[in-house]
C-alpha cells in the first residue's frame, strides 16, 4: 500500500454492488490499476471518472486487490471522441487493444504515452484508419510479435516490391516469390504503408491522404497479422468492423 499521484487514463467502469463502481485507469506510473469508488453516482468524482478522460490523480496504490482514489483535478476530457461515434468507435479499439496488450499492474509509461498521443490525434480530427493502423502496427511487440516489413527474408534486400509470407512470417522479394506459392499476393503499396506506418512517429505525423481502397487493403492485411500471430477477439473491434461501407452505419453519416 502506497500514496500516490499520478496521471490517469479512464479505459472504463463498471457497477460493483447497488451503488458502488470499479473504475479501470492506465495510470502512468503504476500501469492499469481498478479503483473502487463507493456510492459512486453520489461521488464528487463520478463526472471526473468517464471514459474518454485523463486526470490527475492522488489514491491509495494497492498491488494486491483494489485500489483507492483520493483526489482528481486537472480533467481533460476528448469531446470530439464523445460526441462522434465513428472516432469513438475506433478510440475504443485503441483503450481495448492496450488493456489486452499488457497484465494489469505492469508499469509501461511508453505505452501509456503512445495511447495518449493516438487519441490527442483523433479528437484532433487526424485520419481515424491510418492512427488506428499506426497503433496496431507499433503495439505489435507487446503481444510478442516481431515482423520486419522493411526487407526481404531470404536475400535482405530493401528494394522492393515486396509480397508477405506468413510461411516465413516475413516479406520475400521478386527474385524469392517462388519460395512460396501461397504467399499473400498483396498490392506492393500495402507493404510500403505498412513498414512506414511501424517506423513513423506520431509527434511526426503529417496529413496522409490514402484511397478508400487501400485503407481496406492495409485493413485486410492487419486482421490477417493479428489474426495469425496475436489471436485476440475484442467486442471493441468487432463493434468498428461492423461500421464498414454498407453497413447500419453509412445512415449515420
Amino acid at each position: 500500500m502506497r500514496d500516490a499521484e499520478t496521471r490517469g487514463l479512464v479505459l472504463y467502469s463498471r457497477n460493483y454492488k447497488e451503488k458502488d463502481k470499479l473504475v479501470k485507469v492506465f495510470t502512468e506510473s503504476f500501469g492499469k490499476r481498478m479503483f473502487f469508488v463507493k456510492n459512486f453516482g453520489k461521488s464528487r468524482y463520478a463526472s471526473s471518472l468517464q471514459a474518454f478522460s485523463t486526470a490527475q490523480i492522488t489514491a491509495t496504490i494497492n498491488d494486491e486487490g483494489f485500489s483507492f482514489i483520493d483526489d482528481v483535478s486537472e480533467v481533460i476530457t476528448y469531446k470530439n471522441i464523445a460526441a462522434d461515434i465513428f472516432v469513438n468507435a475506433h478510440a475504443s479499439y485503441l483503450i481495448s487493444l492496450a488493456d489486452a496488450a499488457i497484465s494489469d499492474n505492469h508499469y509501461d509509461p511508453a505505452l501509456y504515452a503512445f495511447l495518449i498521443r493516438s487519441l490527442e490525434l483523433l479528437d484532433q480530427g487526424f485520419d481515424m484508419e491510418i492512427i488506428t493502423n499506426i497503433f496496431e502496427l507499433q503495439i505489435l511487440n507487446r503481444f510478442g510479435v516481431s515482423l520486419n516489413f522493411a526487407e526481404c527474408a531470404f536475400c535482405h534486400t530493401t528494394r522492393g516490391p515486396f509480397d508477405f509470407s506468413y510461411k516465413f512470417s516475413g516479406c520475400l522479394c521478386s527474385r524469392h516469390f517462388d519460395e512460396d506459392l501461397r504467399r499473400s499476393h498483396l498490392d506492393p503499396n500495402v507493404i510500403y504503408l505498412v513498414n512506414l506506418f511501424q517506423e513513423i512517429s506520431l509527434d511526426e505525423l503529417k496529413k496522409i491522404s490514402i484511397k478508400a481502397d487501400m485503407k481496406l487493403k492495409i485493413r485486410q492485411f492487419i486482421d490477417g497479422i493479428y489474426d495469425e500471430y496475436v489471436g485476440i477477439h475484442l467486442k471493441a473491434k468487432k463493434f468498428l468492423d461492423s461500421m464498414q461501407p454498407g453497413s447500419w452505419a453509412d445512415i449515420m453519416k
